[in-house]
């Protein structure tokens, strides 16, 4: 039945939406060039939102959506010379499309999986490999990349373009890669689910705190890896991570936007279910703790398991981040050590830790650091030195947000 024009726009964006990362990975297995292929996946959206409001909806949208794309790949490869090879392998099998069949589930996971490995390869910056991430996985546009990241739509543009130029000049092959390179390039796809969750979780810069729509496309991300890769306990244990921190995120702000400090937070705005999901997460990925992502999930868990602040188990979590530090270490992970260790120690002992940091280079420009040495010395009842620690954390963050908090925190310490 015919539909209106806008509701047959409305009907094609949504499932464009949740569509275009299958579509995309199924037409790169065919031309191997993400660029070409999301191409192909546009005019098929165009194709759908000129034909739907004549023809109606069709009862599976994403198969014609898939079947149009694929159509629009063979006129392409016949139009192009440098793809003649590439019609006499792929041509006559797509010659005759029969009506759309739902594609065999393996089928699309392999090639979801090549595409998830692809648009996360090393050869592209750690930005360019978010941008595009979220591009051809996540369906957001460019308008809504740009938004999440405070950037402009033209510089995120560039960004997206020049890494598929990277992808196709680099010669990055659409695979799963091998035993001998998992570990490796799994660690740039952890990597890239988990900046794009963390910019949601606590914006670098802008208004806003928390941007809940980042943390929900990660962790859609990570969920879909999750099933791909079901024996990759990593994966699980990032799966587990997000889980527990976006159960946290009701809490965290105020009815004004304002941050909620973890200590303040009312627990009961927590979400059982994602802390459920969170803790089976945690089970699949086993007891061992081997990977950084799974000691995290197990410090998140003691913050779920914990009914109140006053019962949180310290000890466990400065033991984890030592843990943590032995896989993965860095400033930034002693730094949330010290705090534990605070916390379950007494406040100097924190303080020792902190001041050994100070020439750290990596933490000059962090405001963390300045704003975790404010705190130990507020509960030292070293006012002054705290107020001051408080100020020039303020004047490092570029969250509006988290300024005002650090200032406010800094206005109340005694002159």
């Amino acid at each position: 039945m015919p539909v209106t024009a806008t509701s047959a726009a409305e009907t094609v964006e949504a499932v464009f939406r949740i569509e275009s990362p299958r579509i995309i990975a199924g037409l790169t297995r065919i031309v191997r060039d993400v660029g070409i292929a999301e191409e192909l996946a546009q005019d098929a959206l165009v194709a759908a939102l000129e034909q739907w409001p004549e023809s109606g909806v069709p009862e599976k949208p994403g198969a014609w959506l898939t079947a149009t794309a694929k159509h629009r790949a063979i006129d392409l490869v016949r139009r192009r010379e440098t793809y003649a090879r590439k019609l006499a392998e792929v041509g006559r099998t797509l010659e005759d499309l029969p009506p759309p069949e739902p594609p065999d589930e393996e089928e699309i996971d392999d090639d979801l999986l090549r595409l998830i490995f692809t648009a996360c390869h090393p050869v592209l910056s750690t930005q360019a490999r978010i941008a595009l991430t979220l591009r051809l996985l996540g369906g957001l546009t460019t308008a809504e990349i740009a938004r999440a990241f405070l950037a402009t739509e033209p510089a995120v543009a560039q960004r997206i373009v020049r890494a598929k130029r990277t992808l196709a000049a680099s010669g990055v092959p659409f695979e799963v890669p091998g035993p001998e390179d998992r570990a490796a390039r799994l660690s740039s796809v952890l990597e890239v689910i988990y900046l794009i969750f963390n910019e949601g979780y606590s914006a670098t810069a802008g208004d806003d705190l928390v941007r809940p729509a980042l943390c929900e496309d990660a962790l859609r991300l990570a969920r879909v890896l999750a099933g791909l890769m079901p024996g990759e306990s990593e994966v699980h244990g990032l799966v587990a991570l997000l889980e527990f921190q976006a159960s946290r995120i009701p809490a965290r702000t105020g009815p004004d936007g304002a941050p909620v400090l973890l200590a303040e937070q009312h627990r009961a705005r927590w979400d059982r279910l994602l802390m459920h999901r969170g803790i089976e997460a945690l089970h699949r990925a086993g007891g061992e703790l081997a990977g950084p992502y799974s000691v995290q999930a197990a410090i998140a868990a003691c913050h779920a398991r914990a009914a109140r602040y006053e019962d949180t188990d310290w000890a466990t979590i400065a033991a984890l981040y030592g843990r943590l530090m032995a896989l993965a270490p860095s400033p930034v992970v002693e730094l949330n050590r010290a705090v534990a260790v605070s916390m379950a120690d007494g406040p100097q002992a924190g303080l020792d830790l902190v001041d050994a940091l100070a020439e750290e280079p990596a933490l000059q420009d962090y405001h963390l650091l300045p704003s975790a040495r404010g705190d130990l010395l507020e509960r030292l009842g070293r006012n002054a030195e705290a107020r001051a620690e408080f100020e020039r954390a303020a004047a490092l963050t570029r969250n509006a947000r988290e300024r005002d908090l650090l200032l406010a925190r800094a206005g109340r310490q005694a002159r």
